[in-house]
């Protein structure tokens, strides 16, 4: 069954500029297309999903529920949200006002499932954003379950019956896969959708393994949250040791973000963007 349908975003908003370096073992942007897979109420489907030149998507879905489909994927393409309070209210700060004006359509893309946003806050945590994609991959590869040429996102059952040994030995820190797996097995993290970000942040934050980085990473993009800042962000760190001329720390980054209050994780991926892209810049 095929669903062929088209998604009005909330204005600004740019594919290209969200889909950008968030190819992954379920997804992959190229030649203008993101190509998804992920599920529905338990069933598999596959997306396809365009910008046209009015700013509008075009979706074509592949699968036994595309209605319940589609409802997935306007959260995970955060096509619903209203960003521009935020781009209005920053647009003067010393450090988001060329971000803001550059970047204005960036949108964080959020996983599919809360488990996905866990998978990568273990893999990425002070890790070059290169490495961290290629272990998650690697991962995703491993365990999750194949459809067509990608993946199913990861839920609790990918991780919870894998002995954190074996995830040990594709490269994950074992302090991390034995978190991965213990999480994995003792909670729905889908029941965090109902819950408060500041309450999930914390819950998060308890588990051994886990952090703010990782309560951050998991709001941003497992739950939709755009207030929990990337707190301990390497990004972030280099970012703050360029500010200030000395070697940062997770203070720093908690400092740099306080600012930017219940906008904090969107402030986040705007300053690693617009950091990314002027270091760029200047190394070319």
């Amino acid at each position: 069954m095929a669903l062929e349908t088209t998604i009005v975003p909330r204005l600004p908003y740019s594919l290209a500029l969200s889909a950008r370096l968030r190819s992954d073992a379920t997804r992959v942007f190229r030649d203008g297309v993101l190509t998804m897979a992920f599920e529905a109420h338990g069933r598999p489907t596959l997306a396809r999903v365009r910008q046209r030149c009015d700013g509008s998507l075009a979706v074509r879905l592949e699968g036994p529920a595309c209605r319940d489909a589609l409802e997935k994927l306007r959260f995970v393409l955060a096509a619903d949200d209203d960003h521009e309070p935020f781009l209005r209210r920053f647009e003067r700060d010393p450090l988001l006002a060329r971000p803001t004006r550059r970047l204005r359509g960036l949108r964080p893309l959020r996983t599919a499932t809360v488990t996905h946003a866990l998978l990568k806050a273990v893999c990425g945590q002070l890790i070059q954003a290169r490495a961290a994609r290629a272990l998650e991959t690697r991962l995703l590869r491993r365990r999750a379950v194949p459809h067509g040429h990608l993946h199913l996102p990861p839920t609790r059952t990918t991780f919870g019956a894998t002995a954190p040994a074996e995830l040990a030995s594709q490269g994950l820190v074992a302090r991390k896969a034995t978190a991965l797996v213990r999480v994995s097995r003792e909670w729905d993290l889908e029941r965090l959708h109902g819950v408060g970000t500041e309450p999930a942040a914390i819950r998060i934050e308890r588990e051994r393994g886990l952090g703010p980085w990782s309560a951050g990473m998991i709001c941003l993009y497992g739950l939709g949250r755009f207030e929990r800042g990337l707190v301990g962000d390497l990004g972030l760190v280099k970012l703050c040791s360029a500010l200030r001329g000395r070697s940062a720390d997770a203070d720093d980054t908690r400092e740099l973000l306080e600012p930017y209050r219940e906008w904090a994780g969107l402030a986040s991926v705007y300053l690693l963007a617009g950091f990314s892209k002027s270091s760029a810049h200047r190394n070319g």
